[in-house]
């Protein structure tokens, strides 16, 4: 790196439907992103390294080599089985997949009210692969996988990512009786996103075309990214409208139920919980050209009056935690333009009921909502959202997920240059 090139920190998300990488100087200046889809299937963790490296080999070179520290996102609650060199098992169990049949045992496991009590959260996924996989060596996150193979060690897990899977913030350990278990040797070191963990590979740095002195920061899940990229103020909302949709706000103490995270942040608690609804429900019908084509004429003065639950599979998350709830998608009229509207209002009622239950928990009036993701490009949808909801929503189509990742790193930075200082 040039002795006065500004250094860079580098930003990658692991989303639902692909990867987007984001580059950022210390001042918050982005100077470049991208994505691309997954080069295979989204449970093949070999396709999260190789769509890293696509993305890192299109970012110019000069801008490589000023790269000074990344960090991952991942979608929260996708969870690898992996062997002694960190190879993985056998494919991801995807954020989705609940797994009704360990819900008494989670329940047995963890704290009441924990996460990791629930069928959807990621301790049923782990008690599946464990049982898959008996001589398993460790439990990893999306998130934490790909931060492990950047290292070539595979030590490490995130506070973010690990609430699911059984960590206690508040306590600073396993929920319950989890860390107690024979198999609890699976589980990662866990550590707070943003604390450096050592600087990348020579063989992976080479593979990316980044400097080698690049420091790897621990992560976060993919919604914490999103809000960390719109830095949102007391009385904001956050919602991530993309495959799914997670809704978010700081709170002065952390919320316990079920479906309801909090993760430290700075000082304060980031709540809020994660449905299975959102736009992959829209895709399953319309395409996106479609989707747009038909919202434009749509009248959200208008009511439907179906009511539908659009839900992509039974189960949901947030703000019922039920994985055998049935999605309600029927009558379905003759009018794609209607049926649409009605699905955008069905997940509108859902975000609504969301931030109803967060503010019942205790979390602080949500004023106005600021939403990130793919559904953020869709006027009809925010003016839909702002009538369901009964505030105003504003939309920060640009504030990437990638970006907060890219955040993220910046901190794991601003600690390392602190620490070399004093």
């Amino acid at each position: 790196m040039s002795g006065g090139a500004t250094r860079l920190a580098l930003g990658v998300d692991l989303g639902s439907s692909g990867l987007r990488v984001a580059l950022m100087d210390p001042a918050g200046g982005l100077h470049h992103q991208a994505g691309c889809a997954y080069p295979g299937p989204f449970v093949q963790p070999r396709t999260w390294q190789q769509g890293l490296t696509q993305l890192c080999g299109a970012i110019p070179l000069p801008l490589r080599r000023r790269v000074a520290g990344l960090a991952v996102a991942g979608t929260s609650g996708t969870l690898v089985a992996v062997d002694t060199n960190g190879h993985p098992l056998g494919e991801a169990l995807p954020y989705n997949a609940a797994q009704p049949q360990w819900a008494s045992r989670c329940r047995q496991l963890a704290e009441p009210g924990h996460p990791a009590a629930s069928a959807s959260g990621t301790m049923a996924r782990a008690l599946e692969l464990q049982q898959r996989y008996p001589h398993a060596h460790g439990l990893r996150h999306q998130a934490e996988w790909l931060t492990g193979w950047l290292l070539d060690q595979w030590h490490w897990g995130d506070m973010h990512n690990s609430l699911k899977l059984g960590w206690d913030p508040v306590q600073g350990g396993w929920s319950g009786v989890i860390g107690s278990q024979p198999w609890s040797r699976l589980l990662p070191r866990v550590v707070r996103p943003g604390t450096a963990l050592g600087p990348l590979h020579p063989t992976v740095a080479h593979q990316l075309g980044l400097p080698t002195a690049a420091q790897v920061v621990a992560g976060t899940t993919d919604s914490n990214a999103a809000v960390l990229a719109v830095d949102p103020q007391p009385g904001d909302g956050v919602t991530v409208l993309g495959t799914t949709m997670a809704l978010k706000q700081l709170c002065p103490e952390p919320l316990q139920d079920a479906g309801v995270y909090s993760h430290p942040v700075g000082n304060q608690w980031l709540v809020g919980g994660a449905s299975n609804s959102g736009g992959g429900v829209l895709r399953q019908f319309f395409d996106s050209a479609t989707i747009a084509a038909l919202s434009r004429q749509l009248d959200p003065r208008y009511p439907t009056g179906l009511h539908y639950l659009p839900l992509p599979a039974p189960g949901e998350r947030f703000p019922v935690d039920d994985p055998r709830l049935m999605p309600r998608l029927e009558p379905r009229p003759v009018s794609d333009a209607l049926f649409l509207q009605g699905l955008l209002e069905g997940i509108a009622a859902v975000e609504a009921r969301g931030w109803a239950r967060l503010q019942a928990l205790g979390a602080p009036p949500v004023r106005r909502v600021l939403t990130v993701g793919g559904g953020a490009r869709n006027p009809v949808w925010r003016q839909l959202r702002q009538q369901a909801l009964g505030c105003p929503v504003l939309n920060r189509p640009h504030a990437s997920t990638a970006c907060g990742a890219a955040q993220l790193a910046r901190r794991g930075l601003a600690a390392v240059n602190c620490d070399a200082t004093t």
